[in-house]
């Protein structure tokens, strides 16, 4: 009886982690502008966006990296001054470590200064990386 109960539990347990995980997956979560960190062109390695970069930060071996890119790549063709700058999280682990990257994919979004204004951790979705964009612009 007891074995049963146990599993049942850890069942329930593993339910609700699952989706907890799955409802926070890829959420675009909101920074407050007073303390947002500044990136500069050249910790990122590329030139920001006139108006928005999108930073998207990958490893090598993940999946939802590159269907990610091919979102954000969708979305900087129906925006204009909006860049897409991909940066490999191993080769840079400077940069992850201090700004607390804990997954890959995750992607930030700056505005024309640099300012970190929106950031996802998992895979967003199109929709919301554009309405983050209005954030931002």
């Amino acid at each position: 009886m007891t074995g049963v109960v146990v599993c049942v539990a850890v069942l329930a347990a593993a339910a609700v982690f699952g989706l907890v995980h799955r409802r926070r997956d890829g959420r675009i979560r909101v920074r407050d502008k007073d303390t947002a960190e500044l990136l500069t062109a050249g910790e990122i390695g590329a030139e920001l966006g006139e108006r928005a970069t999108l930073v998207q930060f990958s490893s090598a071996f993940c999946a939802p990296c590159r269907a990610t890119r091919r979102t954000l790549e969708d979305v900087v063709r129906m925006v204009d001054g909006v860049a897409h700058v991909e940066i490999d999280a191993e080769a840079h682990l400077d940069l992850v470590r201090r700004l607390g990257i804990l997954k890959t994919p995750t992607v930030l979004v700056l505005d024309a200064d640099g300012a970190i204004v929106r950031r996802a951790a998992g895979q967003p979705r199109k929709a919301d990386v554009i309405a983050a964009l209005g954030a931002a612009v």
